[in-house]
């Protein structure tokens, strides 16, 4: 697939980035994501109980994952982005109003739910407004700003979370979580939606998952035919395959960072201030995708090599310093999803974007699953530290496949295409 290289009318563009921005920045404007690790461990909870949350949560997205992003490729992707934050604010009111394991399995279901509709309707929505306003190339650098729009939030969250928990406990911590979610359903009603038109444009020739008058899928249809896509297309299997690796497992990793930063031996309040190294490398990480475009395969294996790297180091180091470690690792992870993402969207050609892209979310959950039960496991036994450590070895196999260049299903595409590590 080439893109094309129309110089991009700037206003809609702007207009669909500054929406994007925002709902990024606020569905991430959550109080609680710092401290609801200790809400379950105050509650009574064991780290391996606190486990077995993740893994419903995971398993949650994993069953309704797939049939969403069908469900956006057949019906308005906007209105499941607006109702996804409602669904996931539901989940933390529950939380803070009724603390025990059964409402925290229940509000991590709502909040798979929740991560569901919202995962591939987002990207879809914008890559194909970006295709019919010719800024196709323009992804890439969009999606890592809004995930720095979202990690602003993030770091806002954490700053904000230690004084707001002094003054009002978890539930005042909740109570911002669930306004934030309310704001971001409503910023959500001002996403430009222009359906399939544009990318017929460019799928390519003969594709016989576009309509010839451009009319949506069915919902069974535009699922079969996102599932077909991915399974014939070698390119677009590898690509998932490469999303669900490497955006996995430090996904899954970055729960357990406020038990890791306890256990550095600093007080609860201090907790957040750690965390806030980490989102800091996370922020910047996502600002980088311009630059990581231009990267080859050794590049790319070198920046998964060298991130892992530092997160055991900063892992296994046991002091509050490490965290400045952790957050360079965290800064490589952000920037290795971001071109994996963009490297995915160039290689869909159907009209299927959302069900493949959540395609791809679903083999993530699968990894984050897998993760959460070895984290489980080793931390039990051997500590949060070396819990850390060993999670970042996977990442040195996935680099070796990356600069071989074993099952990439590479595909000619235009160097703004995100063609870096296919």
């Amino acid at each position: 697939m080439t893109l094309t290289s129309v110089r991009p009318p700037d206003r809609p563009v702007r207009r669909l980035a500054a929406t994007l921005y925002g709902y990024a920045f606020l569905s991430e404007l959550v109080l609680l994501y710092p401290v609801y690790a200790l809400l379950f461990n105050d509650t009574g909870l064991t780290v391996w109980q606190i486990s077995t949350l993740f893994v419903i949560w995971a398993t949650s997205s994993i069953l309704l994952e797939v049939p969403s992003g069908a469900l956006a490729d057949a019906v308005s992707r906007r209105l499941l982005l607006c109702l996804a934050p409602l669904v996931t604010g539901a989940g933390f009111a529950l939380w803070v109003l009724a603390p025990s394991y059964p409402a925290f399995a229940l509000g991590f279901l709502l909040w798979g739910a929740g991560g569901a509709l919202a995962s591939g309707a987002l990207e879809a929505l914008v890559f194909d407004e970006l295709i019919r306003h010719g800024a196709a190339g323009r992804y890439a650098r969009t999606i890592g700003r809004a995930k720095t729009a979202g990690t602003v939030g993030v770091l806002l969250s954490i700053v904000l979370a230690g004084p707001v928990l002094a003054v009002g406990d978890y539930l005042a911590v909740g109570a911002a979580s669930v306004l934030a979610c309310l704001a971001a359903a409503a910023v959500a009603t001002r996403f430009p939606e222009h359906r399939h038109p544009a990318t017929a444009a460019v799928a390519a020739p003969g594709d016989s998952h576009t309509d010839d008058d451009g009319d949506d899928l069915g919902w069974w249809a535009s699922l079969r035919a996102g599932l077909a896509e991915a399974h014939t297309d070698r390119a677009v299997r590898a690509a998932v395959l490469l999303v669900a690796a490497v955006s996995g497992i430090w996904g899954a990793l970055d729960e357990y960072t406020p038990l890791l930063a306890r256990d550095t031996g600093v007080t609860e309040p201090t907790v957040p201030l750690l965390l806030l190294l980490t989102w800091v490398g996370v922020s910047v990480g996502g600002l980088l995708a311009p630059a990581g475009e231009r990267w080859g395969r050794r590049g790319y294996a070198m920046l998964l090599v060298l991130s892992a790297a530092i997160l055991a180091a900063g892992a296994l180091l046991d002091h509050p310093a490490g965290f400045a470690l952790i957050g360079g690792a965290f800064c490589g992870f952000q920037l290795a999803t971001v071109l994996a993402d963009a490297r995915l969207q160039t290689r869909i050609t159907g009209t299927s974007r959302a069900t493949v892209t959540s395609l791809a979310g679903m083999a993530t959950d699968v990894t984050v699953i897998a993760v959460y039960a070895a984290y489980g496991l080793l931390a039990t036994g051997a500590g949060n530290g070396v819990a850390f450590a060993v999670a970042a070895v996977p990442y040195l196999l996935v680099a070796l496949l990356v600069v071989t260049g074993a099952g990439t299903g590479a595909r000619r595409t235009t160097r703004q295409t995100a063609g870096h590590v296919g």
